[in-house]
């Protein structure tokens, strides 16, 4: 089990991004300011106000001011008020020795496309619409190879609607030199795993069978609900893990055990 922190360097993930409204930038320095959340910015990158900050582990996150309507529906009840909300995933950032090789698997193989480079930094977009996300490649040569551990995203999951479909792009990787796990079953989905020429882990998982799989949708995350393999570890895992709770507007208090 990894314990030590994470090394920052290629090789990794270095920010996951979150979108937000673009008029909801201030409110979000305020925020932070107000919860003494240590962040840095706002910074202008591809046209779009960027707030950095990490989590309390040390996850590098980015909270991205961006036009356009919501890809999903606010939570009413949220600690947030509605307009100023997150609105989904806005991508994430590579960290990379270089650039061309990963560029060229992302869009000559995995079908993204390019949109824009600014400095060290290139920008793909994969999807259509409102749920389109980006991935950005940070080329920084001058860096030494990361380490895996706490406060470090370990991997970069791509949908796939099915096992077929899974099935081909394992296909396809293969063909254009990836090394691939075979197809492994997770319980709530089936994954491959390879990684991509600058070192990080990219996963394909699939939709199916989903998470209803071993619990009604009114019991999703009421609970802690692990796949028969770790049931053995129930204990030893439930032990490791900080309580959760919903907001007290809510009026419910659920712990995993």
């Amino acid at each position: 089990m990894v314990t030590a922190r994470a090394r920052p360097g290629t090789g990794q993930i270095s920010a996951t991004r979150f979108w937000i409204p673009a008029s909801s930038r201030d409110f979000w320095v305020d925020r932070l300011a107000a919860a003494a959340v240590d962040f840095w910015g706002p910074e202008e990158r591809f046209g779009e106000s960027v707030v950095s900050l990490v989590d309390p582990d040390g996850l590098p996150l980015e909270l991205v001011a961006r036009e356009g309507g919501a890809p999903r529906e606010p939570w009413a009840q949220g600690p947030v008020p509605v307009e100023h909300q997150i609105r989904g995933f806005a991508g994430a950032t590579l960290c990379l020795n270089g650039y061309e090789h990963t560029a060229e698997l992302l869009t000559a193989t995995m079908g993204l496309r390019e949109l824009a480079a600014e400095g060290s930094r290139f920008r793909f977009r994969v999807g259509d619409g409102q749920d389109a996300a980006t991935i950005d490649l940070h080329c920084r040569p001058e860096t030494e190879p990361g380490r895996m551990g706490i406060g470090a995203a370990h991997h970069i999951a791509w949908r796939t609607t099915s096992r077929e479909a899974q099935l081909e792009w394992r296909r396809v990787l293969a063909k254009a030199g990836m090394d691939l796990t075979p197809v492994l079953d997770r319980n709530y989905f089936e994954s491959i795993y390879f990684r991509e020429p600058g070192g990080v882990l990219f996963e394909i998982a699939t939709d199916s069978p989903g998470f209803t799989v071993d619990e009604s949708p009114t019991e999703l995350g009421t609970h802690l609900t692990l796949p028969p393999w770790l049931e053995p570890r129930r204990q030893a895992l439930a032990a490791r893990l900080p309580e959760l709770r919903l907001p007290a507007d809510l009026a419910v208090t659920k712990s995993l055990q």
